[in-house]
């Protein structure tokens, strides 16, 4: 079938709108590849630190240089749940490279930090930036120039986005990456929800809290909900960056082996020297770009991929913005639900047909580029049609997934989808450019006209909720939350209280400049306001009392006050030094100075705007592309 029109033309958009920076990648790109694996050039004693602790047999074979040699790129620890399996994958790859004629060392660990634990505490404010940590480790971790190929195990919040972010810097080594896979289900996603809401009103104490919260993350894989975590896996799928129908497979089990096993045989086969040479600069193109941005819509993902895709893309000389996510988002069909979008968690999403069923739904009225360069080889996109399993000789195989919804209330089919849109906003007024993710919140609460109360931490939202203060129609603007005044935390702590709110039948509603993460849920809120307060954006002007219009239907957010007084207002002063002090926050300062605006990704590795007063300029948002190309040489 031919690709769906909006499709196209979003994506000539982007390839056009990236022509320079695109063309300069993909020429260094063809630099690095003509010298060949550059072990071959490396001196002697290089070479022999190189692989003086390896094997006997690794080591004759590292010595000849004739077979590819993969590198292993892990975030492997043991206290994530999520990340705990991968204690067991370097030995798997190992053994299956060598099965392959082919060598893999493990070339350097990433940091991996968990929102979860980080949640509400001062560590959250370094959650953004590690993932520009994650992508520098991932690039010291393949500067020893010994690698043919990779193979990089992430599955969180930013981790799966700094080694992609990392690996494309290499962008010459063909790169897989080997989910873990997510823990058994435990309860319901409405009873911890509905546990949480009790505590925030103070019906039920710490215990039964800390009590639901174990039931629910009980083992080890990652968290059963459609957060930031599970949406990563998604994209890998959808961008043709993991083995077919690995994302969700349970860790721990046969299947998960096999194909842990499969990747590494796979990168072997993909590497430099081989006939099937697949780098991963060419793959992550701007075809896969707009497929990653359609799969996200698709099923309902995280919003921290508004900013996340941004940095991946740019990392590979493309550029996007939000235009382009909510053009697709008109055409793009919800197929998923998955909480918070629904009841459902990702073990029955990949029971009732998962990424198989999805994939095969958006190639069929032409809504993915089904022509992509992938992992998988010949074929394109619809190998991903394809669900992994293993025949009766205990062998990895794949069969055609079904073409039936396993579970209609989960998933949908395109033709009769759960919203004729992908349920992700663009809201744009005088207090700037926003998201907001509509897929969970009822239609009757997409609209909030009501009197702003101001806060500066989410802290004080829920000192005024314990006060008994926020009893009534109103929007909570949370302001300096964003990369350069904080690091941008999620305030995922005001999820429970605003609903408890909004279940009281107040009109409520959240506009701020920081993050509210994957679990954005029932409460309309108005997420990643750029330019940031303290860029100098208009969110910094707003007084308590003043209407606001929060307006998903129609994109609107705005301050209704007069245009005289508000040009008057001088941005309110921001009480920062206890949000950059301790827990680390220090050693981040530089990652602040540099921070670009989110819909800029929040990139840290190229030179940021300085910071601008709040004048008229700012009062409507300027749309700079220029920013993404600025500085770049290569």
């Amino acid at each position: 079938m031919s690709l769906h029109p909006v499709l196209a033309a979003v994506t000539d958009r982007i390839r056009s709108r990236s022509a320079a920076s695109r063309s300069l990648y993909l020429a260094g790109l063809e630099r690095a590849r003509t010298k060949g694996p550059v072990r071959q050039a490396l001196g002697c004693t290089n070479l022999a630190h190189a692989y003086a602790a390896a094997p006997a047999g690794d080591k004759i074979m590292l010595r000849e240089m004739r077979r590819p040699n993969l590198a292993i790129v892990s975030s492997y620890n043991d206290m994530l749940s999520a990340h705990q399996p991968y204690e067991r994958y370097p030995e798997i790859l190992k053994r299956a490279a060598r099965e392959a004629g082919a060598t893999a060392q493990f070339a350097g660990g990433v940091p991996a930090m968990c929102d979860g634990v980080t949640q509400g505490e001062p560590g959250m404010e370094l959650s953004l930036f590690s993932r520009d940590v994650i992508a520098m480790a991932t690039a010291v971790a393949l500067s020893h120039n010994m690698f043919d190929a990779a193979l990089c195990l992430g599955i969180c919040d930013k981790i799966v986005p700094g080694l992609l972010i990392g690996a494309l810097h290499f962008g010459h080594l063909p790169t897989i990456f080997v989910p873990g896979g997510p823990m058994p289900s435990g309860i319901s996603n409405d009873e911890k929800a509905r546990v949480r809401q009790r505590f925030a009103k103070g019906e039920v104490g710490h215990e039964a809290l800390l009590a639901s919260e174990e039931k629910s993350y009980h083992s080890a894989g990652t968290c059963t909900f459609y957060g930031t975590a599970n949406s990563n896996q998604m994209l890998m799928e959808v961008m043709g960056l993991h083995l077919p129908g690995a994302a969700f497979v349970p860790p721990n089990t046969p299947l998960r082996d096999a194909l842990t096993a499969a990747a590494a045989k796979r990168a072997a086969e993909i590497g430099a020297e081989g006939a099937e040479y697949t780098p991963v600069g060419r793959v992550v193109d701007e075809r896969a770009i707009a497929n990653a941005i359609v799969g996200l819509l698709a099923t309902g993902g995280s919003t921290n991929h508004t900013i996340h895709l941004v940095a991946i893309a740019r990392a590979a000389g493309i550029v996007i913005d939000w235009d382009d996510f909510r053009d697709l988002s008109d055409v793009v069909p919800l197929l998923a639900r998955v909480y918070p979008n629904g009841r459902a968690d990702v073990n029955q999403f990949h029971a009732a047909g998962g990424m198989g069923y999805v994939i095969g739904e958006l190639l069929d009225p032409g809504l993915l580029h089904g022509d992509t360069l992938t992992v998988a080889g010949e074929g394109g996109l619809a190998r991903y049609r394809q669900q992994p399993c293993l025949d009766e000789a205990g062998r990895l195989a794949w069969r055609d997934a079904p073409r039936e919804s396993g579970d209609a209330s989960v998933l949908a089919p395109a033709a009769a989808p759960f919203s004729t849109d992908g349920g992700l906003k663009l809201l744009a007024g005088n207090l700037g450019r926003a998201v907001v993710k509509t897929s969970a919140v009822k239609p009757e609460h997409r609209r909030v006209e009501a009197r702003a109360r101001v806060f500066d931490t989410q802290e004080a939202v829920m000192a005024a909720f314990d006060l008994g203060e926020l009893q009534r129609d109103f929007v909570a603007v949370v302001r300096y939350q964003g990369p350069r005044a904080n690091g941008m935390p999620e305030l995922h702590k005001l999820t429970p209280i605003l609903g408890v709110l909004q279940d009281q039948g107040f009109h409520v509603a959240l506009v701020t400049d920081g993050r509210m993460s994957g679990a954005s849920g029932k409460v309309p809120a108005a997420i990643h306001v750029t330019p940031e307060c303290l860029a100098g954006g208009p969110l910094a002007r707003v007084r308590d009392g003043d209407l606001i219009v929060f307006d998903a239907e129609h994109g609107v957010l705005e301050a209704r006050v007069d245009a005289a007084e508000w040009q008057a207002r001088r941005p309110a002063d921001a009480a920062l030094e206890d949000a950059r002090q301790g827990m680390g926050r220090e050693l981040f300062a530089a990652f602040r100075a540099n921070a670009l605006g989110a819909e800029q990704g929040a990139i840290t590795f190229l030179a940021a705007e300085p910071a601008a007063p709040a004048t008229a300029a700012h009062v409507a948002p300027v749309h700079d592309h220029f920013a993404f190309t600025r500085g770049v040489t290569a």
